[in-house]
Order: structure tokens, then C-alpha cells, then sequence
């Protein structure tokens, strides 16, 4: 690939990029937040969210692949119980739940687990 090919490229992902950037600005001015679309919308994204996460924990790929799967979800619930626990501080579930993965991984390279 060329140089102007790349540039090509580069301008025309852009393009797409903050033209969907741009309608998002414009229908987010029309849509209500107490609206039922609104609503719909947040359940859409919640939901892909908790796809996302729960894949990562199921099938995960790469280095997490070779985690223990109790590892996993023993620093998932972890993390939210933390997370309940300090009234939906989600920085507090999220950094709970990494070190408890991480102590596991780390018990269980020692031998300990």
C-alpha cells in the first residue's frame, strides 16, 4: 500500500468515525432522558456490557485462557461484593476484583493454591 493510499485510508475511516459522531450529537438533542428510547438505549448498552464481561470470564482468549476458571469468577464476585459493599463504587469493585486476581495468580505460581 502507498503512501497516498494509506493517507486515503486514513481520511476516509475519519470520515466515518465523525460522521456518526455528528448524528450522535444531533438525535442526542431530540431524545429525552426520561424517555422510553432513552431507556431502551441503556438497557441495550447495559446488556452488551454484561455480554462482554461475562464472555470474558466464560471464553476468555490469550493469556487469560490459561487463568483457572474458579480464578475468574472468584475475583469477579469479589469484585462485587466490593462493589456492593462500598455503595456502587466502581472504582472500588473494579481495583478489588484486578488484585484478587492477581493474588490468585500469584498464590497459585508459588504453589500455595
Amino acid at each position: 500500500m502507498g503512501e497516498t493510499a494509506a493517507i486515503a485510508a486514513l481520511i476516509a475511516a475519519s470520515a466515518a468515525t465523525y460522521i456518526w459522531r455528528g448524528a450522535g450529537v444531533a438525535l442526542a438533542s431530540r431524545i429525552g432522558v426520561g424517555g422510553a428510547a432513552f431507556e431502551w438505549f441503556s438497557c441495550v448498552a447495559y446488556a452488551m456490557l454484561a455480554a462482554l464481561i461475562a464472555r470474558i470470564i466464560l471464553l476468555p482468549a490469550g493469556a487469560l485462557n490459561e487463568a483457572p476458571f474458579v480464578d475468574r469468577v472468584g475475583a469477579t464476585v469479589f469484585g462485587l461484593l466490593l462493589f456492593f459493599a462500598f455503595r456502587r463504587r466502581i472504582f472500588v469493585g473494579t481495583i478489588g476484583g484486578l488484585a484478587a486476581f492477581v493474588a490468585l495468580a500469584h498464590l497459585r505460581s508459588q504453589g500455595w493454591l
